[in-house]
């Protein structure tokens, strides 16, 4: 191979490596919207086919129609109930519940297990002796995250998949670094339930 044709290949490669480099960094959250569908889909087929644990539940009608795809469809949620409780009431919307929670992103390049966005204890799962659980109104929560801990009892633990629109929709939620179009997948342990005007001390003891 003569010379000139080695300098002619050489900028050709450099460009090509370049552009890898470039694309490697930059797709992290290309086709963000689509991807995030394609996730919620396959757990979808998962619970309408019954396996690994993941089952559907219908959201509670509390989502703006600008958000909705179709107003004549039933929107879900996916649930897999990882631990059962023992308790023997279910909150309301207008109570208040502590909760440990750790939330995610869909697993990309960088976070093969999904970016954490929001926990509600230091570690990788909750120490029960000094984590305090949070402490939250039902009706504060996204639509997605409502809807589950409406069904849950005390001490329940589920896996909670919630598509973008049930949960912070095209907007995202920004003082989180959660981008619009965004799957969110919590992690909750249910811890106490406050009833409306009744159970007027919150304090975790």
């Amino acid at each position: 191979m003569t010379m000139n044709k080695i300098f002619y290949i050489l900028p050709i490669l450099a460009l090509l490596f370049c552009a890898c480099q470039e694309s490697d960094e930059a797709g992290e959250y290309d086709n963000w919207p689509s991807r995030n569908q394609h996730y919620v889909d396959s757990i979808a087929a998962l619970a309408d086919a019954g396996t690994d644990g993941w089952t559907k539940m219908i959201a509670f009608d509390l989502i703006s129609t600008d958000e909705r795809p179709d107003l004549n469809t039933n929107h879900y949620i996916y649930v897999k109930k990882l631990e059962a409780g023992t308790g023997d009431r279910k909150p309301e919307f207008n109570d208040s519940i502590r909760i440990h929670y750790l939330g995610r992103f869909i697993p990309t390049m960088s976070y093969p297990e999904g970016r954490v966005f929001g926990k509600s204890y230091t570690n990788s799962t909750p120490n029960e002796a000094i984590d305090v659980p949070a402490l939250m109104a039902v009706n504060a929560n996204v639509t997605g995250i409502a809807t589950a801990v409406m069904n849950m009892v005390e001490g329940d633990k589920w896996k909670i998949v919630v598509p973008s629109y049930l949960g912070y929709g095209s907007a995202g939620y920004t003082s989180a670094s959660v981008p619009g179009s965004t799957t969110l997948i919590f992690d909750v342990k249910l811890a106490r339930i406050y009833k409306y005007k009744i159970d007027t001390d919150t304090t975790w003891h």
